[in-house]
């Protein structure tokens, strides 16, 4: 392809490395993108929060598309300038559902300015190492609108899991899942990395067909559907390497450098 005017990528297991690094090969790739006028757009299913490093290994170039779309951050100023939040009622309305047909789930929310989760969530490895949040009563929980919806399972295949909340309620919220675990993450109803990445391109004359998006897990799908050229990483999803275009380098041998440098 010629040079694309966009390129789109996630981060945790594809841009970065296994030990949540961007190595300096990626951070230089990323740099010619910029250099290039190309514009640059980080899409994760990270918050805000843990975007600080990710931030400063980048020295603070590009856009950053946080919570599966549900929020975009400015990585010159780490700001959020643009919320999609699901409303108070509809949360509560999702938990209830949940709780009454998926047993042994417990449940957590991002906000724009952090998160909340209940007694017996269990925290994954960024929160125990970082924050670890507060902890409320399932009424507190979903008292206001949040970026973020989460639900855990302590047993349940996480691919199973995400069929069963879809069933439940896939009318009233998005649910994905990207870490391994047992874990939903559920936005808005219709936000995904593709909305958000779409609405991005179009204000500035950018159409899918000049874009590039990278991913390796199956909240990456929605963007990697869109955009004119995909590529997984070779440590993706299943589904994910079944879908996209391209298959690149692992994350840990720095698959989406080594394509960003034949392309820029």
């Amino acid at each position: 392809m010629t040079c694309p005017r966009l390129v789109a990528t996630d981060l945790d297991g594809t841009a970065l490395r296994a030990d949540g690094t961007i190595s300096p090969r990626t951070a230089a790739a990323f740099a010619r993108v910029e250099n290039a006028g190309g514009t640059l757009v980080f899409v994760t299913g990270r918050p805000p929060r843990w975007m600080h490093s990710v931030a400063g290994a980048v020295h603070h170039r590009g856009l950053a598309i946080c919570a599966n779309g549900a929020l975009v951050y400015d990585l010159h100023t780490e700001e959020i300038v643009e919320s999609h939040l699901i409303a108070a009622d509809i949360l509560e309305e999702s938990v209830q559902r949940l709780r009454g047909q998926v047993p042994d789930l417990t449940f957590s929310v991002e906000y724009e300015g952090g998160f909340a989760h209940e007694s017996d969530f269990k925290l994954g490895g960024w929160d125990t190492r970082t924050v670890s949040g507060l902890r409320v009563g399932t009424s507190t929980l979903t008292s206001r609108p949040c970026a973020k919806l989460l639900a855990h399972h302590p047993s349940m295949n996480p691919d199973e899991l995400h069929r069963r909340v879809l069933a439940v309620v896939g009318d009233l919220v998005t649910p994905t899942h990207s870490s391994g675990r047992a874990l939903i993450e559920m936005s808005a109803y219709g936000v995904t990395k593709a909305s958000a990445l779409a609405a991005l391109a179009a204000e500035r004359g950018i159409k899918p067909d000049e874009v590039v998006a990278f991913g390796d897990m199956p909240n990456d799908l929605p963007m990697l559907t869109w955009a004119g050229t995909s590529y997984a990483v070779a440590n993706a999803h299943p589904d994910v390497l079944a879908a996209v275009d391209h298959v690149t380098a692992a994350n840990n041998d720095d698959g989406v450098a080594q394509v960003l440098e034949g392309l820029f």
